[in-house]
Formats: structure tokens, C-alpha cells, sequence
């Protein structure tokens, strides 16, 4: 009979975009005892969740709890329940998470609409504001901060556009939240989708969404054409709504399993919600403002490694996400070799990237757990070393002085 042997996985110091390391206190957490959904003990802790998410993404929204799901499914969820088939969507494309919220809407009717710009740069939000009144979309959905660049995009500006002509702003912050600014109210973020596996350093495993009663509407509408007591005027009301498709991903549920209702919707994963929750307790610990400046600093140190190393960074460095580094590969090198090299001998995990960036660069992640001094220094000695041992010209020794450097000049924030 074959025999299974006992888990025992390596330890790696992980600096990609995500996962990234788990914080030891949340692995704790997800050890305590399992307790029924609907025990008043779970439900106290199912409202903190939803209390401490409403100050992580600096929202009053009533509605702010987690998908059960990794985070595309939060992106499901909140597109299945709004989009009609039918409904004109602009989606602003800046790298590979702007198609996923494409391939996502496609699946569910909608009239896509699209705008590209360069990977490694942003768009003007001047330019999508343009647009946007060209094709005068039912909703706006845009990546806030994307990873397989390394950018991030302003938003205000746009919000506030959409909200002025009445279009719904829809935003992935699966890549900032609890790691860069997320202003979800001030910026007219009408639904916001976060994620658990960067910088909140909790398992994937659930999606933190929010979103307002201008979503809410919709929801309310759509679930009355799903029981057939929708009356003549809500179905005229600018056009008729159809019955949300998804049965998993419906929102107007979900509200009923998360409000004071408690209807039984799906059976919670306890011990996600378990770390979600010490997750959350973490970063409004920490204060939000505190750590985001913490990943601008590891950013800072991690950059003046690099570049006193004697390697280029890719992309526009005024739209740079503070949580992604992107390296452009010297000629010559064989780029999974070093990253092959990195793992095996060091235990240092980075990230390559994809479409036409693939093979291009490399992309090295400073987010929630991962984003400390040691692991920013780790990194930077094994890529100096493996880039040695491939015969890459390297600034041998320059990069942990450049970074101690930078480190130094901030010695309170550390």
C-alpha cells in the first residue's frame, strides 16, 4: 500500500507580487476551533470583519465583507451581479489584470468597450475620461494597482467623472489594499474588490469587496425580476433588469447571509475568516498610514539596491506601485535560470512576468509580511549573486551598501 508522507514544506523567503509570506500570527489564528456559522460566537466575529474592512478601504459603505474564493472571485462576484447582458463596459488596459476583468465581463454579456495603453505606463486620466464619454458605459472597470507591471493609476479623477455622469466605478485593489493608499469614498469607488494574499499577508482563500447603495440598487432591482414582483414602472426604469445569472456570486444573497438576516447562503470557511480577521487586526494595528509609509521605505531600500547593483528598472517611475519592483533582464541572460538559481540555492523566491513582458523582466514584490530589511537585503544578495554566477556585470558588493544606505537615512521607520 503507498504511503503519504507527512508535509514538510520548505522555507522560502517569498518576494513576488503574491502570495507573499503569511504573518505568524494569522497561521495561529487559523488554528483555533472550528465553530458553527451561525453560533453567536462566529457571528460577532463575521461583524468585526466586516468593521475593520469598512476603515482598511476608508469607507462608510454599509456592505463590506469577504467572498469565499480567491480574489477573482470577489472580481465575479461584483461584475456577475451588476453586469446585464447588454451592458456597455469601458475597461481602461494597462496590463494583464485588465483582461481578466474583460475575459470576466465578456462571460457575462456585457458590450465590452476597450482602452489600451503601453504596459509600463498609466493611462491620463484625462484620456479615460474622454472615452468614457464617447461610449457613455454603464461601468467603468480599472486595475488600481497592476502587478505585471508595476504601475499604479490614479483614480480620483475618474471616479469623480463616473460619478457625475451617473457610471459606476468599479476597481481591482487586490494588489494596494493595506499596502498603498485606497480611498474608496473620496476617489467615488462605487464597489472595490481587495486581496488576501499580498499585502494583508493572509492566505488566498477569501476576497474582501465593498461596495454602496448605488450597487445596492442594482442588486435589489435585479433580485426583484428574479422573483417576478418587479412592477411595470422598476422594469422601465431606464431599461429592464434580468435575474442575476450567478447562483454563488450573487451579491443580494451574500447581503442576506451577512446582514441581520443570517439566511444560509454557503457554509463559511471558518478558518479563512478566522485570518482574514487577524489579518485585518494587523494592519489597523499597524495604522494605515504608518504602513504604508513602511512599504514606500522597503520600496526606496529595494530600488537603490538594484540600481547600485547596476540594473535597470522597467516602467514610468511616476506611476510606480510601491509594491512591485519590475528589473529589466541584462542582455544575455537566461532569465528562469537565475530565478531557478535564487530558489534552489537561496530559498529566495521572485516573479517573471506575462504576455510581452515575459522574459523581459523580472518583478520583485514588498508587500504586508514579506516587505522587512532582512528580506529586502536577502534578495537583493542572492540576485547579485546568481547574476554572478550566470556572468552578468554586476556592481559586486554595491547593492547591499546602496541599500543599507537607504535604510539608514530612515532609521525611525524601520
Amino acid at each position: 500500500m503507498m504511503m503519504f508522507a507527512e508535509l514538510n514544506t520548505p522555507l522560502r523567503t517569498i518576494m513576488t507580487p503574491g502570495p507573499v509570506e503569511v504573518d505568524p500570527r494569522v497561521l495561529r489564528a487559523m488554528s483555533t476551533p472550528i465553530l458553527g456559522q451561525f453560533d453567536p460566537a462566529f457571528t460577532d466575529i463575521m461583524n468585526n470583519v466586516m468593521k475593520m474592512l469598512q476603515r482598511t478601504f476608508k469607507t462608510n459603505n454599509e456592505w463590506a465583507f469577504p467572498i469565499d474564493g480567491t480574489s477573482r472571485s470577489g472580481l465575479e462576484a461584483v461584475l456577475a451581479s451588476v453586469i446585464e447582458p447588454g451592458d456597455k463596459v469601458l475597461i481602461p488596459i494597462y496590463g494583464r489584470f485588465g483582461h481578466l476583468l474583460t475575459e470576466i465581463a465578456e462571460r457575462y454579456g456585457a458590450e465590452i468597450h476597450l482602452l489600451h495603453t503601453d504596459w509600463g505606463t498609466v493611462f491620463d486620466p484625462e484620456e479615460v475620461i474622454t472615452e468614457m464619454k464617447k461610449v457613455n458605459p454603464k461601468i467603468v472597470a480599472m486595475v488600481h494597482g497592476e502587478t505585471s507591471t508595476g504601475c499604479m493609476q490614479p483614480l480620483e479623477e475618474i471616479g469623480r467623472a463616473c460619478r457625475e455622469a451617473d457610471v459606476l466605478f468599479i476597481v481591482d485593489a487586490v494588489a494596494t489594499i493595506g499596502g498603498a493608499d485606497v480611498q474608496t469614498d473620496n476617489w467615488y469607488i462605487d464597489a472595490a474588490i481587495g486581496g488576501n494574499q499580498k499585502c494583508l499577508s493572509v492566505p488566498s482563500g477569501n476576497a474582501p469587496i465593498t461596495y454602496n447603495d448605488r450597487i445596492e440598487k442594482i442588486l435589489k432591482q435585479r433580485k426583484k425580476v428574479e422573483r417576478g414582483i418587479a412592477t411595470e414602472q422598476e422594469l422601465a426604469e431606464g431599461r429592464s433588469f434580468s435575474a442575476i445569472r450567478s447562483n454563488y456570486f450573487d451579491l443580494s444573497q451574500l447581503q442576506d447571509y451577512w446582514g441581520p438576516r443570517r439566511l444560509n447562503h454557503h457554509t463559511e470557511a471558518t478558518s479563512m475568516l478566522y485570518a482574514l480577521h487577524e489579518g485585518l487586526r494587523i494592519v489597523l494595528e499597524e495604522g494605515l498610514e504608518q504602513r504604508f509609509k513602511r512599504h514606500k521605505l522597503h520600496e526606496k531600500a529595494l530600488i537603490a539596491g538594484i540600481e547600485g547593483m547596476g540594473l535597470e528598472l522597467f516602467g514610468d517611475a511616476r506611476s510606480k506601485l510601491p509594491t512591485v519592483t519590475c528589473i529589466k533582464i541584462p542582455d544575455g541572460i537566461e532569465a528562469e535560470s537565475v530565478r531557478s538559481m535564487m530558489l534552489n540555492d537561496f530559498g529566495v523566491e521572485i516573479a517573471s512576468s506575462f504576455g510581452p513582458l515575459h522574459g523581459k523582466i523580472w518583478r520583485i514584490g514588498t508587500m504586508g509580511y514579506s516587505c522587512r530589511k532582512e528580506n529586502v537585503l536577502f534578495a537583493l544578495a542572492s540576485l547579485e549573486a546568481a547574476l554572478i554566477r550566470h556572468g552578468a556585470k554586476v556592481n559586486a558588493g554595491q547593492a547591499l551598501q546602496a541599500s543599507l544606505n537607504a535604510y539608514e537615512k530612515e532609521k525611525s521607520l524601520i
